[in-house]
């Protein structure tokens, strides 16, 4: 049964033992979903700091951890994740921490070359 009621010059249309009076069209949004932070974005992160801390080995955690990013921006990019910044952070750590250790090698390679050739031609 349906009834017309007048209101401010406007006719609504109400309807009687309906199932329509029970159901409101406009449905609330879906509730917002945080998306997951990439867990190998965290792993290059951690990765990256212990290349930069951990005296020796930090030239092949250095390694993993830029391998490890990488990987990790790739995965982002598909999935839509989060953690790119995670991901730069390891990725860059991880780049000083291999660069440090190189170099270091390097000059520890050059002193050594340069004592070892200082001695043979000593006059003492």
């Amino acid at each position: 049964m349906n009834i017309l009621k007048e209101q401010g010059g406007f006719t609504l249309e109400h309807r009687e033992n309906d199932v329509d009076r029970y159901y409101n069209d406009t449905l609330p949004p879906p509730p917002y979903v945080v998306p997951k932070t990439n867990s190998k974005s965290i792993v290059s992160l951690v990765l990256g700091i212990l290349s930069v801390t951990i005296p020796y080995v930090g030239i092949l955690i250095g390694i993993v951890a830029i391998i490890f990013a990488s990987l990790a921006f790739k995965e982002i990019r598909v999935r839509m994740e989060q953690g790119r910044g995670l991901a730069i952070a390891g990725l860059v750590c991880g780049i000083i921490g291999t660069a440090m250790y190189v170099l270091l090698i390097l000059l520890v390679l050059l002193f050594s070359f340069a004592i070892s050739s200082s001695d043979i031609y000593s006059t003492y």
